[in-house]
């Protein structure tokens, strides 16, 4: 016989153990993936805000000891190494799937900074690579500072060998040991309007804030959904 029992008009709400003993774990799981997204929505609302944030100001690029808050906009000046430049692979940019192009620029202290230059599509095919030929000249570029991307699930890929050297998401120490060089722990965006660049419409990763609260909004609709049914399978009429 249920501990509780609520008479509500000609109803008595009496929770079965049962029922019960259901709902709770499942409340609970939807209540904490709501929570779970609005924690994301603020961590992107943060990100995005960054973002916006990174262009108010232009410094130059700190040393690697101490690098700068991700998104600032920084310039530098060096030579590319036109003959070691890495291409991103799997990077889709308007359903399209190409590559992100890193070429390493050396300072004139011997500090080496990968440069994204932006994405290039895949070509016919996988054996042509694309032509992302650039001069080796001095230069003096400017770009947001950024973390290498991540692929959304991490997957054993073979490495690469040749220049251009194509990788699946590599990381820094990956990356230096391919090039057989310490790197700065950042890589540059290269602004859209500087030159011997590609497709760069560079924006935040992942979804913005706003997809977050709704899928926040989702999960706890859901789990009032879920209390509403418990409560109404636990109503039943009284009897007279």
């Amino acid at each position: 016989m249920p501990a509780l029992r609520i008479r509500i008009g000609a109803r008595t709400f009496a929770p079965g153990l049962v029922p019960t003993l259901l709902m709770l774990p499942v409340l609970a799981l939807l209540l904490g993936l709501g929570t779970w997204q609005l924690g994301r929505a603020e961590e992107k609302r943060a990100l995005f805000e960054a973002f916006a944030r990174g262009t108010d100001a232009t410094s130059e690029l700190p040393p690697a000891s101490r690098p700068a808050p991700r998104y600032t906009h920084v310039r530098l000046e060096g030579r590319y190494l036109p003959g070691r430049q890495v291409l991103l692979d799997n990077v889709t940019h308007a359903e399209r799937v190409g590559y992100r192009v890193l070429t390493p620029l050396e300072r004139e202290d011997g500090e080496t900074v990968l440069v994204d230059r932006g994405w290039v599509p895949l070509g016919r095919s996988r054996a042509v690579l694309p032509d992302v030929a650039v001069d080796a000249e001095p230069r003096a570029i400017a770009g947001r500072v950024d973390a290498l991307p991540r692929a959304g699930i991490d997957l054993e890929a073979p490495e690469g060998s040749g220049w251009p050297r194509v990788a699946s998401f590599p990381s820094m120490p990956e990356l230096e040991r391919a090039l057989g060089r310490p790197l700065y722990p950042q890589i540059v965006l290269l602004d859209a309007d500087q030159p011997d660049g590609y497709v760069r419409e560079w924006r935040p990763p992942g979804l913005p804030p706003e997809r977050h609260l709704g899928y926040a909004v989702q999960w706890y609709s859901l789990a009032t959904a879920l209390v509403v049914i418990w409560i109404v399978v636990n109503t039943r009429r009284t009897a007279e």
